[in-house]
């Protein structure tokens, strides 16, 4: 683990700008590694820890000096980046002083780039501070200011009270989309059953998001029925289609189920929706199908993982795993002339050795039972689901909340992207 101790020079007064402006561009950085750390497969919560105290280090370092730290700070917002903006709000936040958490609210919010990383530093914040200005901004008059507030309750799952039902039934906050949708998504993650009439009244709003939301929190909120409601979520692919993915295949019944995923099949685009649906499912009447496309290396990895979901069994642990196979997608062409080029999303997924799980199977498949479902190789069960939430990966962690808050009525939906508090006795997950 890198040293985390702040150098001598930093703590006096007399420190050089150019230091400070280090120490907030570290910060910003090593944020932007932590918001792509916490949905790889590869991470843990024990390796999220330790990158959150590398990034408080920083913070600290800029907090030496509260005025040129925050000059650091103030000069990187320029750059309208999301870390520059989380570290500037906690800087600002830290502070104590409304004219720089103004600045750094409002760059924040002056395009979808920068809002999380605003989101997310009043996530970071220590509740004494955090929740007075969650309130002060859920009172405000500007709808931004509101979307803010309803956002930082939605990461803290912090209960805002009879606020909460208020502002959704506001025409004025209605209007502002993204805040409609984030409170609607808020009644879901802290299963407010009060504030259902006014989900109901958006299940049909024109606005995909809404519309979405308003019917994944209805689900949450025990209306299991309603489930049929996320299949065009479920069929189309857009930006819903994972979420509506991850909750529809963890309540239909597991015939219905199936027959939605031969539904997909229908469709060779939706390959990738299918093999995601399968591991969310745990049915191991998958499990050859998936051996299958682990023949192929554009699904290879990702049914890996499915097969993983279900069976429990670890590729890397067991060696069941190959090197990148001729055919394979690699890094990215630094020549391309694309500047939005991406990593391949299954970059830290390990290949399966397809042959040598296909015998594993064959030993392991008699003990599961088919129609059944499973998670980490095991019965749907809370103890199971609270030890991978403690233990697993990210995407694993973050399957458990969604199974374990289905399983727990009434329980917040557990934020698995949230600040870590406490160090993790974990083996590295890596």
């Amino acid at each position: 683990m890198a040293d985390l101790s702040i150098p001598n020079h930093l703590n006096t007064k007399n420190a050089y700008p150019h230091t400070y402006a280090h120490y907030a561009a570290d910060a910003s950085f090593l944020w932007i590694l932590r918001s792509q750390a916490i949905g790889q497969p590869h991470y843990n919560a024990s390796d999220i820890f330790e990158l959150e105290q590398r990034i408080e280090a920083r913070l600290d370092g800029l907090m030496t000096s509260v005025d040129l730290g925050w000059q650091a700070c103030e000069d990187a917002l320029e750059f309208q980046e999301p870390g520059e903006v989380f570290s500037a709000m906690v800087i600002a936040m830290r502070s104590h002083e409304p004219r720089k958490i103004q600045k750094a609210v409002e760059v924040g919010l002056e395009n979808e780039r920068t809002i999380p990383g605003l989101i997310s530093a009043m996530g970071w914040l220590p509740s004494e501070m955090a929740t007075p200005w969650a309130e002060r901004f859920l009172n405000g008059k500007e709808m931004s200011h509101k979307y803010l507030g309803v956002a930082t309750c939605s990461v803290r799952r912090q209960d805002p009270g009879a606020m909460l039902g208020n502002i959704l039934q506001r025409a004025d906050f209605q209007q502002h989309e993204k805040g409609y949708a984030r409170a609607l998504r808020l009644v879901g993650e802290l299963r407010r059953q009060d504030c259902m009439p006014a989900v109901r009244a958006a299940m049909a709003a024109d606005n995909h998001e809404i519309r979405f939301w308003a019917n994944w929190s209805t689900v949450l909120l025990g209306h299991r029925a309603s489930v049929h409601e996320l299949q065009p979520f479920v069929f189309n692919a857009g930006p819903c289609q994972s979420r509506a993915i991850q909750l529809a295949f963890r309540v239909l019944p597991v015939k219905t189920a199936l027959e939605w995923i031969a539904r997909l099949l229908e469709d060779d685009s939706q390959m990738r929706a299918v093999i995601t649906a399968a591991g969310v499912l745990g049915d191991p009447h998958a499990i050859n199908w998936l051996i299958s496309k682990m023949e192929t290396p554009a699904f290879a990895r990702l049914a890996g993982e499915a097969f993983s979901y279900i069976t429990g069994i670890d590729l890397k642990a067991n060696q069941l795993y190959i090197d990148l196979p001729d055919g394979g997608p690699g890094m990215p062409d630094e020549a391309h002339e694309d500047d939005n080029i991406e990593l391949d999303e299954d970059e830290h997924l390990p290949y399966p050795h397809a042959e040598k799980i296909a015998a594993l199977w064959r030993s392991h498949g008699p003990h599961y039972i088919v129609g059944h479902r499973y998670f980490m190789g095991q019965p749907i069960a809370a103890d199971t689901l609270k030890e991978t939430l403690a233990k697993g990966t990210q995407r694993q962690r973050r399957a458990a909340a969604m199974e374990l808050a289905l399983h727990e009525h009434g329980m917040p939906l557990p934020n698995t992207c949230a600040r870590i508090l406490a160090p993790v006795s974990l083996q590295r997950g890596k």
